[in-house]
C-alpha cells in the first residue's frame, strides 16, 4: 500500500505528464499526418532533407534538441522573443514542455502513419479521382480511413515517447514543482535527495506501468482498425 501512497507533488507530476503528453500528441497529430502524406505520396526538391529534420530529434541527443528550442523559443530567441510579444511564452512554462516532448515523439508518428499510407494501394485513390473526386475528398474518404491503423498506432506511441521524455524537456523548460515537473524529471529530482528512493521507485513503477500500458493499448487499436477495414 506504501508504494501507491503518493504525495501531492508525486500526484502533481504524474498529472501534468500526462496533460503534456495529451496535449503534445493531439497538437503534433495533424502535422505528423501532413509530413507522412508529403514523404510517402510526393516527389519533391528536398524530401531528403525534409525526411532528415523529421527523424533528427531521433539521433540528436535529446539535451542537444534542448537546447536548440531554449535557444530558438527562449524570450531572447528569434522566435520566443516575436511571441512573447504575443503573450505566448514556451520557455520555463509547461507549454514548454509540450513542445519539447511533440518534438522529440515526432518521429515516431510519423514512421508509424508513413508505413500505414505506403501500404494504401494508389489505384484505390486513382479510382475515385476518375470518378470525379477531387485530392482533399479523397484523401478523406479513401486515404485517411484506411491509413487509420497507423494514426492510431502512431498516435498512441507518441503520447508514450511523451511521457517519458526528460533531456530536452529539462534542458528547456527546467524542472519546477508543480509547473514544468513531469514524472521523469521527478524521479531525477528524488535520487539526488537521500531517504527519497521509496518515491522514486513510486513514480518508476508509475512510468513502467503506462508506458507497458501505451504500448499494448497501441497494438490492440492497431489490429482491430485493420480487421475493421478488412471488414472480418
Amino acid at each position: 500500500m506504501m508504494l501507491l501512497d503518493f504525495s501531492p507533488t508525486e500526484w502533481q507530476a504524474i498529472t501534468l505528464s500526462l496533460k503534456v503528453s495529451l496535449v503534445a500528441t493531439i497538437c503534433s497529430l495533424p502535422v505528423g499526418i501532413l509530413a507522412a502524406y508529403a514523404l510517402a505520396r510526393w516527389d519533391f526538391y528536398g524530401k531528403q532533407l525534409l525526411n532528415g529534420l523529421v527523424h533528427l530529434p531521433l539521433v540528436l541527443p535529446p539535451v542537444v534538441t534542448g537546447y536548440l528550442l531554449l535557444t530558438v523559443f527562449g524570450v531572447r530567441g528569434p522566435v520566443g522573443g516575436f511571441l512573447q510579444d504575443l503573450g505566448i511564452v514556451f520557455a520555463f512554462r509547461w507549454t514548454g514542455a509540450v513542445l519539447a516532448a511533440a518534438i522529440m515523439a515526432f518521429p515516431l508518428l510519423v514512421r508509424a502513419i508513413r508505413l500505414s499510407l505506403e501500404a494504401v494501394d494508389p489505384k484505390l485513390e486513382q479510382a475515385a479521382a476518375t470518378l470525379g473526386a477531387s485530392r482533399l475528398w479523397v484523401f478523406i474518404t479513401i486515404t485517411l480511413p484506411l491509413t487509420l491503423p497507423g494514426i492510431l498506432a502512431g498516435s498512441v506511441l507518441s503520447f508514450a515517447k511523451a511521457l517519458g521524455e526528460f533531456g530536452a524537456t529539462i534542458t528547456f523548460v527546467s524542472s519546477i514543482q508543480g509547473q514544468t515537473q513531469t514524472v521523469p524529471s521527478a524521479i531525477y529530482a528524488l535520487l539526488q535527495v537521500p531517504g527519497q528512493e521509496g518515491a522514486a521507485l513510486r513514480l518508476v513503477v508509475v512510468s513502467v506501468v503506462l508506458a507497458m500500458g501505451a504500448l499494448l493499448l497501441s497494438e490492440v487499436l492497431a489490429r482491430r482498425a485493420t480487421k475493421r477495414m478488412r471488414g472480418t
